[in-house]
């Protein structure tokens, strides 16, 4: 399918809507061709559509997810062919041995703000930290595969619903605490999953916002800035 109206930068909650899918919701007809899309597609990779307009991969959530400009999503409909240059699982960041990371393209690693630290730590730049009780659905899901939805976010509600976290944008870095995503996604103390908000609002609770996982590892091995402009507008 198609969403018009929505980016990169825009908010990802106050629709009316069921999980959200900005720009382009990609998926193949063969359910082993789409498995091998799933899995190796990575966020910031190209998409590149029938009529040569190009965009990249904001993350996954059973199908994958690309943001084009709004005028080059006008022109596409269901069923046409699009191409995505997957490059970047498997990839590993040698001078942190410690970190894992998923679903994140070469190119995304080198635009991120931040790097490596004089003290050996890998700086990264987020909009918001996620607490641990904000994990949703996708629990216990692959890592590689969709993405995990968040309990809070839902502006208007009281605080122990929205967890502070209504201003989520689309394409929003975040830390998620006390997640280790190295093996599937579970709850483990003293770690922390870097994401990427990739998804928008839905209704029902527990399937709010949905980061995609990017980097996994020791909570010691990351040096966390908040970051109010640290979004995926940066690859564009």
């Amino acid at each position: 399918g198609v969403t018009l109206g929505v980016h990169c930068g825009d908010p990802a909650t106050g629709y009316a809507a069921d999980h959200l899918e900005p720009g382009l919701s990609i998926r193949h007809r063969d359910p082993g061709a789409n498995m091998a899309l799933q899995f190796l597609t990575c966020v910031g990779n190209t998409v590149r559509t029938a009529s040569g307009a190009e965009g990249f991969v904001i993350g996954q959530h059973a199908y994958v997810l690309a943001d084009l400009p709004e005028e080059a999503l006008a022109e596409v409909t269901v069923g046409d062919p699009v191409t995505v240059v997957a490059r970047g699982q498997g990839l590993r960041l040698t001078d942190h041995p410690a970190l894992t990371v998923k679903n994140c393209s070469p190119e995304l690693v080198e635009r991120m703000p931040g790097g490596t630290r004089a003290d050996g730590r890998l700086e990264v730049h987020v909009a918001a930290t996620v607490p641990a009780e904000a994990v949703g659905a996708g629990a216990g899901m692959a890592s590689e595969f969709a993405n995990t939805d968040l309990m809070g976010a839902y502006a208007g509600l009281s605080p122990d619903l929205s967890l502070g976290l209504e201003g989520l944008r689309i394409g929003d870095f975040v830390a998620i605490e006390d997640a280790d995503h190295r093996f599937g996604r579970g709850y483990r103390s003293g770690y922390v999953t870097i994401g990427v908000i990739s998804t928008g609002h839905c209704m029902l609770h527990g399937h709010g916002p949905g980061p995609s996982s990017l980097i996994t590892g020791p909570a010691e091995a990351f040096h966390i800035v908040r970051s109010p402009d640290a979004n995926l507008e940066v690859i564009r």
